[in-house]
């Protein structure tokens, strides 16, 4: 919970603000851009809401925050909030909210699917009480897609719950996730069924995938994200933890594949107009990376 005499001097007065605890994840610049702010190494708020929808924003980006540093002067109820989380994106496609602080708030996805498919969770997101409750009423998970091993966070504690089989390339797995079911091995893309493939793209991390839904949503993890500074797409040249020449190679070879949307694990994400226009973004993210 944050703490009001921790509250950072950079905060507006008024209601919100933001305490010493933050770990400048990005997550509430992402879910209330007009409330906060960035600062060096932390986020602020920059402007109280205006608004009865821009408080639900900014108490929406209280509920997801990591590590609880955004906190209210009379703490109002934050029970709206939980209510709208997962939160719908595009054809099923949902941010599930309740980031964990072991991903360093990496944003987590549901892709809501009736049976024999099953929902599928993309990354794992913190094991919250509202978020098991909504899922289960959902129908549970049947598979969660893990893109590195950066980004599991509780993946066990979703396992146990609803039984999902987790998926995890073999260069990236690590004591605590051993244990996963399907471990994908070698540089191969892998049909996990009709509508879900797994395209290797080594670079971020040596085992990164990419998680590619109905040749249109495409889940990068940390591989891929939308940079609204830029106003394009870009990888993390300063947190590339294994190759960047490798990482360049696997972005070329997404360009055989088709998709308008690039959903992140950090970063933001992007809905281009048409496949084509994806396709021109990625090759102009090409013509940076070979530069950087």
């Amino acid at each position: 919970m944050a703490r009001l005499s921790e509250r950072l001097p950079e905060n507006v007065p008024g209601e919100f603000y933001v305490d010493r605890s933050c770990i400048d994840c990005d997550t509430c610049r992402r879910i209330a851009p007009d409330v906060f702010a960035e600062g060096e190494s932390f986020s602020y708020v920059g402007r109280q809401p205006a608004s009865e929808q821009g408080r639900l924003r900014a108490l929406m980006a209280l509920v997801a925050c990591p590590t609880a540093s955004i906190g209210t002067a009379s703490r109002l109820p934050a029970a709206p909030a939980v209510g709208l989380f997962p939160e719908p994106i595009d054809g099923g496609v949902y941010f599930c909210g309740f980031t964990s602080k072991d991903s360093f708030g990496a944003w987590s996805y549901l892709i809501r699917r009736p049976a024999p498919g099953g929902n599928v969770l993309v990354d794992s997101p913190r094991a919250a009480a509202p978020l098991l409750s909504r899922l289960d009423e959902w129908g549970g998970v049947r598979l969660m897609f893990l893109t590195h091993r950066d980004d599991v966070a509780d993946h066990a504690a979703f396992h146990k719950r609803f039984g999902c089989e987790r998926v995890l390339h073999e260069d990236d797995l690590t004591p605590a996730t051993r244990s996963v079911e399907h471990v994908l091995r070698g540089p191969a893309p892998v049909r996990l069924d009709d509508e879900l493939l797994a395209i290797p793209v080594p670079g971020h991390t040596r085992g990164h995938t990419v998680l590619l839904y109905r040749e249109t949503y495409l889940f990068t993890g940390d591989h891929l994200a939308w940079s609204p500074g830029r106003k394009s797409l870009y990888a993390f040249r300063d947190a590339c933890w294994y190759s960047w020449e490798e990482q360049i190679h696997s972005m070329e070879r997404l360009l055989d594949y088709r998709f308008e949307w690039v959903l992140p694990g950090h970063g933001w994400r992007h809905h281009a107009a048409s496949a084509a226009a994806m396709r021109s973004e990625l090759e102009r993210c090409l013509t940076w990376m070979r530069r950087a």
